[in-house]
């Protein structure tokens, strides 16, 4: 097995170039579950870099404009939370924020959620339908438009990566559905995106000791389809303050963007993958490419062809940075877009379950740790 992540350029993508035998690298049972996706629109290098700082202005809001965007009633998978998760020890993770946003809109922008289903509604199941809560124009202009133009560009991509997929799906499973994935991606009003904002850690040489692989994420395994992400920002937070400026006025369209590090400061920080045949092998995603990873639902979806691979998240040592940036606060930020079935959509045709049902099972139990 390769231990590096498979590429592709999204003209071989949109041409249909994309070999089996890639695909079996990049996704099959003895791969790292992961695809980069190279030679993207030029707008996402622009909308990236706007939006991951966004995600520093944003962790770095006083806490009664980030309680305005807090919602507790879909277990905060609409809006902004912080230390409601549980790390695998049973502490509660402060090391990181998130701000969850349904993906609706790429369908149809009028909607702010997931379409309800006989089965499922606002009552019985908020978590995928609760509308979403953005921080307004006063408080960051142009967060909601960055935020949706580059989920929309990811899914895009998604879009063709699914038709890959499915390409192979078809001549390799039998009784696959023709096209199912794509229409998946293309279709679903419930895929999620997740804006991620990792805060520098207060580590000191008492608990220098205790730190462990996974403290910036702990290990797991994604839930939807094809997850997209971009690669990290990491932002040294002592000397690029995420506070909006004093005095600014709000009738710019969007707040300055903060200068990004040339490269991680920690060398060993960031994306894990363990791989099927037991290794860990870290990931590095350029900044001009979108990535790709498998997730539970395609790993059924395929009847296991494809593999959902668990993933942890590595935080920056304080004290092993180079240069200029030792001893900084160093953040890192990023965004993951879960493309996921609809609620009544069909993910294990075997036992008939819909992804609504595999969905609710999967929040139940992260909830109940």
């Amino acid at each position: 097995m390769s231990s590096a992540a498979i590429t592709v350029s999204l003209e071989d993508l949109k041409n249909g170039y994309v070999t089996f035998q890639t695909l079996e690298k990049a996704f099959g049972p003895d791969s790292l579950g992961i695809i980069i996706v190279k030679d993207v629109p030029e707008e996402f290098a622009q909308l990236r870099h706007r939006l991951l700082t966004y995600s520093s202005y944003l962790g770095n809001l006083p806490e009664f404009r980030l309680a305005k965007i807090e919602n507790p009633g879909s277990k905060y998978l609409t809006g902004w939370s912080r230390g409601k998760e549980t790390l695998k020890n049973g502490q509660v993770d402060f090391l990181k924020g998130s701000f969850y946003a349904n993906c609706a809109f790429y369908v149809d922008p009028s909607l702010d959620c997931a379409v309800p289903t006989d089965d499922f509604s606002p009552d019985n199941f908020p978590e995928y339908l609760s509308p979403n809560l953005w921080p307004g124009d006063t408080t960051i202009p142009g967060f909601k438009e960055t935020f949706e133009d580059l989920c929309r560009l990811i899914i895009d991509t998604g879009v063709l990566v699914a038709k890959a997929c499915d390409k192979y799906a078809e001549q390799e499973i039998e009784g696959y559905q023709k096209g199912y994935l794509e229409h998946v991606v293309k279709t679903s009003t419930t895929t999620k995106a997740r804006l991620l904002h990792y805060f520098p850690a207060e580590f000191t040489k008492e608990n220098a000791g205790e730190l462990n692989d996974d403290d910036w994420c702990a290990t797991h395994v994604d839930h939807g389809c094809l997850t997209g992400l971009t690669s990290a920002m990491f932002i040294n937070e002592t000397r690029q303050v995420p506070a909006i400026p004093m005095g600014y006025a709000y009738n710019p369209r969007f707040l300055p963007t903060l200068a990004e590090l040339p490269t991680s400061p920690d060398p060993t920080a960031g994306l894990y993958i363990h791989s099927r045949s037991g290794q860990t092998v870290q990931v590095k995603i350029p900044r001009d490419c979108i990535a790709f990873q498998t997730g539970e639902a395609l790993e059924r979806i395929t009847k296991g062809k494809f593999k959902a691979v668990p993933h942890y998240v590595r935080g920056v040592r304080p004290g092993i940075a180079d240069g200029e940036n030792q001893g900084g606060k160093i953040a890192r930020n990023t965004l993951a877009v879960f493309t996921q079935p609809n609620l009544d959509e069909i993910v294990d045709s075997e036992q008939g379950i819909t992804f609504g049902e595999f969905a609710r099972g999967v929040v139940e139990k992260n909830t109940t740790k």
